[in-house]
C-alpha cells in the first residue's frame, strides 16, 4: 500500500491510496470457495456448485465487499501512518479498481480534528450561587406539600376564591357560538388565574344550583384569534361548588410523606434534608452552566464541519421524537436546518474543549465518584439499595453517570483555575417556587 497526504484547509485532509489489485482478486476467489461449500443453487447439491457458477451468480456482489472491506483496511492504516484524528466520516472516490492498471486507486477526503489549547484561565471570574436554608423555608415547603394533597369537599356556601366550582356555560359573540366559547362539566379553582378576571368575578358567589349571564370582552391578545378584542355574551350555571381543606399537619400527614412514626420533627428533618439535596442539585447545575458557558466564550476552536452536520442530526432528531411524544407529526412541522446551527456548533465546540480538559489534565470519572454519585441519586427513594442494583445491572446506565462525573470533574479544575466569588442568591430564586 502507498499512501500520499494532501493538506486542503486548517482541518481538511486528502489522502490518495494505491494497492495492489492482486490482494483483492485473491480474496474474492477465497470468499467464493467458501461460499460454493454452503450456497444453495438449483439443480445441485449443496456442496457441490460449480465454482463459475457460484461466480456468474455472486460474484459481482462479492468483489464489492472485498472492496469496500480493503478500501476501509488500508484507510485504516494510512491515518495511523500519518497519525491523524479522523472527524466524522471521508468521503471515499475510487479512481481505478479494474485489471488494467494491476492496482486499485481512491482518495479519502476528510476533516481532522483541531487543536484546542485552553489557555490561562486565571482571569475568569465565576459566581458561584449560595442558598441557605432556615425555619422560613422548611415551613414554606411543608405548606406547598400540604396545598398539593388538597381535597375538595361540596358545599352549600357561595364560590370564593380557593374555591373549585364545575361549571357549565355557552358563549356567543354577535348571537353565534364560537369555538372554545362553550363548555359541560368545566371544573376550575377559582383565584388560580386560569380563568379571565371578568370571568371570574362573575362566578364568584353564585351558590351550586345558580346561573349568571353577563358580557366579557376578550383582551386584544387573547389566544383564540377569532374571539381576541370582540365581545362575547356568557350563560353560566354554576352546578357544584366545593371548598378546599388542606390536610391537618398532623401525624398523618407526616406518615403520608412516609414518616412511618408520624414524628413531626422528624419530618421536618426529612424535609430539611432533600431541600439541602435539591438546593444542592440547581445550585451546582447552575455553576456548571456558567463554568460551560466561560469555556465556550473563551476558548476558541476551529469546528470541523462535520462534526457540526453530526451534531445537528442529532438535535433534529430529537426534536422529531418530541413532536411525536406530543402527538404531532414530524412531517407538519417545518425543522430548518439553520435554527438547529447555534446550539450545533455551541455543542461541538464545548465538547472539543471539555475532552482536551479530560486528556490533557487526566479528569476521568474514576469508579469511586461514580459509586457515590449513585449513592447520593438513591438516597431520594425508599430502598436505596435496590436503585443502587439498578443502575449496576446496565453499562449504559453507568456510562451516564460517567459523564456526570466527568463533567463534575472538568467544572471543579476550572473553579481551581478561575476567580470564583460567592454569590448568595434567594431560595425562591433557585427553586422557583409558587406560594
Amino acid at each position: 500500500m502507498q499512501a500520499s497526504l494532501e493538506t486542503l484547509s486548517p482541518l481538511e485532509r486528502r489522502l490518495s491510496v494505491t494497492f495492489p489489485l492482486a490482494e483483492v482478486n485473491a480474496e474474492v476467489e477465497s470468499r467464493l470457495k467458501q461460499l460454493a461449500r454452503t450456497v444453495k443453487v438449483h439443480g445441485f447439491r449443496p456442496g457441490k456448485v460449480p465454482l463459475r457458477i457460484v461466480e456468474q451468480q455472486f460474484g459481482g456482489q462479492v468483489r464489492q465487499e472485498v472492496l469496500g472491506d480493503a478500501v476501509q483496511k488500508t484507510f485504516g492504516e494510512a491515518v495511523r501512518e500519518n497519525k491523524l484524528r479522523v472527524a466524522g466520516f471521508p468521503r471515499i472516490e475510487l479512481k481505478s479498481a479494474d485489471g488494467t492498471a494491476g492496482k486499485v486507486e481512491y482518495t479519502a477526503t476528510f476533516e481532522v480534528y483541531p487543536e484546542v489549547v485552553v489557555g490561562n484561565l486565571g482571569s475568569l471570574t465565576i459566581e458561584r450561587p449560595v442558598v441557605s436554608i432556615g425555619e422560613a423555608q422548611i415551613d414554606k415547603t411543608i405548606e406547598i406539600l400540604r396545598k398539593q394533597r388538597t381535597v375538595y369537599e361540596p358545599t352549600d356556601a357561595a364560590a370564593a376564591s380557593g374555591d373549585r366550582i364545575r361549571m357549565d356555560y355557552q358563549g356567543t359573540i354577535d348571537g353565534a357560538p364560537f369555538e372554545g366559547g362553550s363548555a359541560q362539566d368545566q371544573y376550575a379553582v377559582l383565584g388560580e388565574g386560569r380563568l379571565l378576571p371578568d370571568f371570574e368575578r362573575n362566578v364568584i358567589g353564585l351558590r351550586a344550583g345558580e346561573s349568571t349571564s353577563f358580557e366579557l370582552r376578550f383582551p386584544d391578545d387573547y389566544h383564540r384569534k377569532e374571539a381576541a378584542g370582540k365581545t362575547a355574551r356568557f350563560e353560566v350555571k354554576v352546578t357544584e361548588v366545593s371548598a378546599a381543606r388542606m390536610p391537618a399537619l398532623d401525624a398523618a400527614f407526616a406518615r403520608a410523606l412516609g414518616i412511618e412514626s408520624g414524628d413531626l420533627a422528624k419530618m421536618r428533618e426529612e424535609v430539611k434534608a432533600n431541600l439541602e439535596r435539591e438546593v444542592k442539585r440547581r445550585t451546582s447545575a447552575r455553576l456548571k452552566d456558567q463554568v460551560m458557558k466561560s469555556l465556550v466564550e473563551n476558548v476558541r476552536v476551529e469546528l470541523p464541519r462535520a462534526l457540526v452536520d453530526l451534531e445537528i442530526e442529532r438535535l433534529m432528531h430529537g426534536m422529531r421524537r418530541d413532536l411525536q411524544a406530543r402527538g404531532l407529526k414530524p412531517e407538519q412541522v417545518p425543522l430548518p436546518r439553520e435554527a438547529f446551527e447555534a446550539e450545533g456548533r455551541r455543542r461541538v465546540q464545548l465538547g472539543l474543549i471539555v475532552a482536551e480538559l479530560v486528556r490533557s489534565h487526566k479528569l476521568e470519572a474514576r469508579p469511586e465518584q461514580v459509586r457515590a454519585v449513585i449513592e447520593e441519586l438513591a438516597k431520594s427513594y425508599e430502598k436505596p439499595e435496590e436503585v443502587v442494583r439498578w443502575y449496576y445491572q446496565q453499562p449504559d446506565r453507568i456510562r451516564e453517570i460517567e459523564s456526570m462525573v466527568l463533567e463534575d470533574n472538568v467544572v471543579q479544575w476550572v473553579l481551581g483555575q478561575a476567580q470564583v466569588v460567592d454569590k448568595t442568591i434567594d431560595f425562591d430564586d433557585l427553586m422557583g417556587s409558587a406560594t
